[in-house]
């Protein structure tokens, strides 16, 4: 009986630690299962990479302030008409380029044929006082008028030349058209920025619109609010950088035009002016822009290309390289990014190599 007890007993301890082993040995394949391969840099990929290294440079802050671009005022005209009148034959759309001199429309209009009649007056005048004076000369020579006739007749003629003068001078002003239409030209080259008539309308000269607006847009400006708090950092002269939306990869360089002397009274911001030069015309009156203004405070810090940075779950990260088989990643600490470049607090060292190009791409294959 007490065989058999101990036979069983060494039957079941013999069992349990087989069973031991072959869970162990379970465990450990799992274990060598969960090991898992360092990523490696596809050499295609690799020779796309940019790579930056890290260096310490002064820290070059911007200051930003929103604005939008309108025209140069002083390269605004606006159309007036100078005569009434019915208008026809309006040939222009907001947009269009025209020339200087260039005709826009025509005033179908009384007025200018009543210069018309006046010049005609003018110079039936002139002829008539001519050939009296003339014939006052003749008479003289014959001794049938006197001195007093001749410069009567001198006075006469003398006063119808004054008056044609002053018919010519009026009709040119007025277009110089002798058919009683008044010829609208373009007084500077520039675009139609703003048409207030069309043909067929009455107008009048006593109206305060005027009929058509052109601005050469070769230069514009950018206006834009500087709170108090960055007043005395901004001054006139400054170069500034300026970012369009509709040109992303683009920067405008201008200065700082003008700062203006009143505060708002309601916003507490004063206005700021920079001048852009515009020769391709991208530049569009209302479009939204950037003003970058550097703030260098003469300190040194550790900078990297903004282009490393990848930004994920509230936190900075880059992807330090040290060969295609030793690619992590690193959390940082951003001081500020200024265009280009970025500033680093902490998480990288002078000297260290960070992927500056498909650092995303290279981030989300570590992380899978």
């Amino acid at each position: 009986m007490k065989k058999s007890i101990v036979k069983n007993s060494i039957q079941i301890v013999a069992l349990c630690f087989a069973l031991t082993s072959l869970f162990s040995c379970k465990s450990n394949e799992n274990q060598a299962t969960d090991v898992r391969t360092p990523y490696v840099v596809p050499d295609s990929l690799m020779r796309t990479l940019a790579i930056d290294t890290v260096k310490t440079s002064d820290i070059t802050d911007a200051l930003k302030f929103n604005g939008t671009v309108d025209f140069n005022t002083n390269n605004v005209v606006s159309v007036f008409p100078l005569v009434s009148g019915n208008v026809q034959n309006i040939n222009v759309m907001p947009g269009d380029y025209v020339h200087k001199g260039q005709v826009l429309g025509i005033i179908k209009s009384a007025e200018v044929a009543n210069y018309n009649s006046s010049l005609t007056d003018a110079l039936a005048s002139v002829r008539l006082t001519a050939r009296q004076l003339a014939q006052q000369k003749e008479l003289y020579r014959s001794g049938l008028a006197s001195q007093v006739d001749i410069t009567n007749a001198e006075v006469a003629h003398e006063q119808a030349q004054a008056a044609q003068t002053a018919a010519q001078q009026v009709l040119s002003v007025n277009g110089n058209n002798r058919n009683g239409e008044y010829v609208i030209k373009a007084p500077i080259d520039g675009f139609i920025v703003q048409k207030n008539v069309n043909n067929g309308m009455s107008i009048r000269t006593d109206n305060n619109t005027g009929l058509l607006t052109i601005s050469d847009l070769r230069n514009v400006w950018v206006q834009a609010n500087v709170y108090e708090e960055n007043i005395a950092k901004v001054k006139q002269g400054d170069p500034v950088d300026v970012s369009i939306i509709s040109y992303p990869d683009q920067v405008f360089k201008g200065k700082v035009n003008e700062m203006m002397n009143v505060l708002d009274p309601t916003s507490k911001v004063l206005k700021m002016r920079v001048v852009l030069d515009n020769p391709k015309y991208l530049l569009k009156p209302g479009m939204f822009a950037t003003i970058s203004l550097n703030d260098d405070e003469n300190k040194k810090g550790i900078s990297v290309s903004s282009k490393a940075l990848v930004f994920d779950h509230s936190q900075y990260y880059v992807i330090t390289v040290k060969g295609k088989k030793d690619v992590q990643i690193r959390p940082v600490d951003v001081i500020s990014i200024n265009g280009p470049t970025a500033y680093i607090k902490s998480g990288l060292a002078p000297g260290e190599r960070v992927v500056s190009s498909n650092a995303l791409l290279i981030y989300g294959s570590l992380n899978s």
